[in-house]
């Protein structure tokens, strides 16, 4: 049976790294198949090093499934460089699958978080690390579209990095409406969303909006993974 090999960008956060266990874990049950987790950078193991306990494990070949969201520089870039190093160490018959992406999918997945954690009637603020990439920005706004189509609700991008600072993004989406949510599109734990959680209490203060938040998707995103694991393995 193939091997399924999720490839984060890693964190420094501490919840990071086990978050993708946890993840990884549930997705390899629901596929059926021995999962193993890596990572860009910050945490271990490497894809390399995957790749070599996956050969260890008695696997011939393995899918990698990149655990990001849209296709800017570490999907068209990074990831690559990561698998050829890896294929070229092990002899491994490594796949690459299609990462998590901004389409249905996704949007499905985050429509059922808001409804099970946003107060009827918030604004959303879809939260993602964001981006430089014009590409990776447009996709985060289709995304958008697609989450307030089907659910219903108004939704404001606030990336956590870019020209704008997240708080004050924030600001600004709450000083127009009553009650807004926050909704990261994030994996798993990270300072970047940390960075913006830290702030609510003091832009409720400032702008009389009542703030929530969803926490990480973490495993609610194991079927997508084990499916781009059995789409890669199909003929």
């Amino acid at each position: 049976m193939t091997a399924l090999i999720t490839l984060s960008h890693g964190s420094r956060h501490p919840q990071a790294e086990p978050g993708i266990r946890r993840l990884t874990a549930l997705a390899g049950e629901i596929a059926g198949v021995d999962a193993l987790a890596a990572h860009l950078e910050f945490d271990e193991p490497s894809l390399v090093d995957a790749a070599v306990l996956a050969a260890e494990r008695g696997h011939d070949d393995a899918i990698v499934v990149p655990l990001l969201f849209t296709r800017a520089f570490h999907a068209r870039h990074d990831v690559p460089a990561a698998l050829a190093q890896a294929r070229a160490a092990t002899g491994l018959n490594l796949r690459l699958a299609e990462g998590l992406g901004t389409g249905p999918e996704i949007a499905s997945v985050l429509v059922e978080r808001l409804t099970a954690d946003a107060p009827e009637g918030a604004h959303v603020v879809l939260y993602p690390a964001g981006t430089s990439d014009p590409g990776g920005m447009a996709a985060l706004a289709g995304l958008a579209d697609l989450v307030a189509s089907l659910s219903g609700r108004g939704v404001t991008v606030v990336p956590a990095t870019g020209p704008v600072n997240p708080g004050v993004g924030l600001v600004e989406v709450a000083t127009g409406h009553e009650s807004v949510h926050i909704l990261p599109l994030f994996v798993t734990d990270g300072l970047l969303l940390d960075r913006i959680t830290t702030l609510i209490t003091r832009i409720q203060d400032a702008t009389g909006a009542r703030i929530t938040h969803s926490t990480p998707l973490v495993t609610d995103l194991a079927a997508l993974v084990a499916s781009r694991h059995t789409e890669r393995t199909s003929p």
